[in-house]
């Protein structure tokens, strides 16, 4: 009885994880760092598998590995909630729905795509993207800058890539090794070392009102 309540809960958890995914790739326009106030809402304030901590570290690791941010952190999470068959399942959810949708896509689009509405509308989704890719960086520099250290690694990495031609990579694996040494230099001289933001204190309600997804509802990350 044990072992069949056991298989029931990660069935239902794995069946969770796929549908949750399933959703969040068909209906947020732009994918990668654009998806991410969607995802923000569906993992974090809908499902409270993590908390706001926990999904800007994964969104950071999801961003510096090899492959598509959404992908990346769908494997992530479904691997800390279920393991393999977790991350299976979270995987699948966010690509199967998408890839459907896109093979359709590319099937009809160019039978369409001279018309004057399909164009402005394509340049409409551009600019709502971009957008969205800004407010996801607003959101990863809450959680992620907050002392001068970290301020310092970013600001000059931002110059980094603006102001020169070195190779992104270089430039994440010297804000790695610059992380590291300030660490070390502020242990050595006895001033404190903080790896996260202050936790502000808040009230939380015990059952937020996180609507439910209303049918044929598409969204631009936050609802856009």
């Amino acid at each position: 009885m044990t072992l069949l309540k056991f298989s029931a809960a990660r069935l239902k958890l794995l069946l969770q994880l796929f549908g949750s995914f399933a959703r969040i790739g068909p209906v947020s326009f732009g994918g990668g760092f654009a998806m991410l106030p969607i995802l923000e809402r569906e993992i974090v304030l809908r499902r409270r598998w993590l908390d706001e901590e926990e999904f800007g570290e994964v969104i950071s690791v999801s961003g510096v590995a090899p492959g598509g941010v959404g992908v990346n952190a769908a494997a992530f999470i479904g691997y800390k909630l279920g393991g393999v068959p977790g991350m299976l399942a979270a995987v699948l959810g966010m690509m199967l729905p998408t890839f459907v949708l896109v093979l359709i896509l590319a099937i009809g689009f160019s039978a369409f795509r001279q018309y004057p509405k399909v164009i402005a509308a394509m340049e409409g989704i551009q600019m709502a993207v971009l957008a969205l890719i800004a407010y996801a960086g607003l959101k990863l520099l809450r959680s992620s800058v907050f002392d001068g250290a970290s301020l310092s690694v970013f600001a000059g990495s931002i110059a980094a890539l603006l102001l020169t031609g070195i190779h992104p990579l270089l430039v994440m694996l010297v804000g790695v090794t610059a992380g590291c040494l300030l660490v070390l230099i502020k242990g050595h001289f006895g001033f404190a070392v903080r790896f996260e933001p202050k936790k502000r204190r808040r009230e939380r309600p015990a059952d937020p009102a996180v609507p439910r997804y209303p049918e044929l509802e598409c969204y631009f990350g936050e609802g856009i």
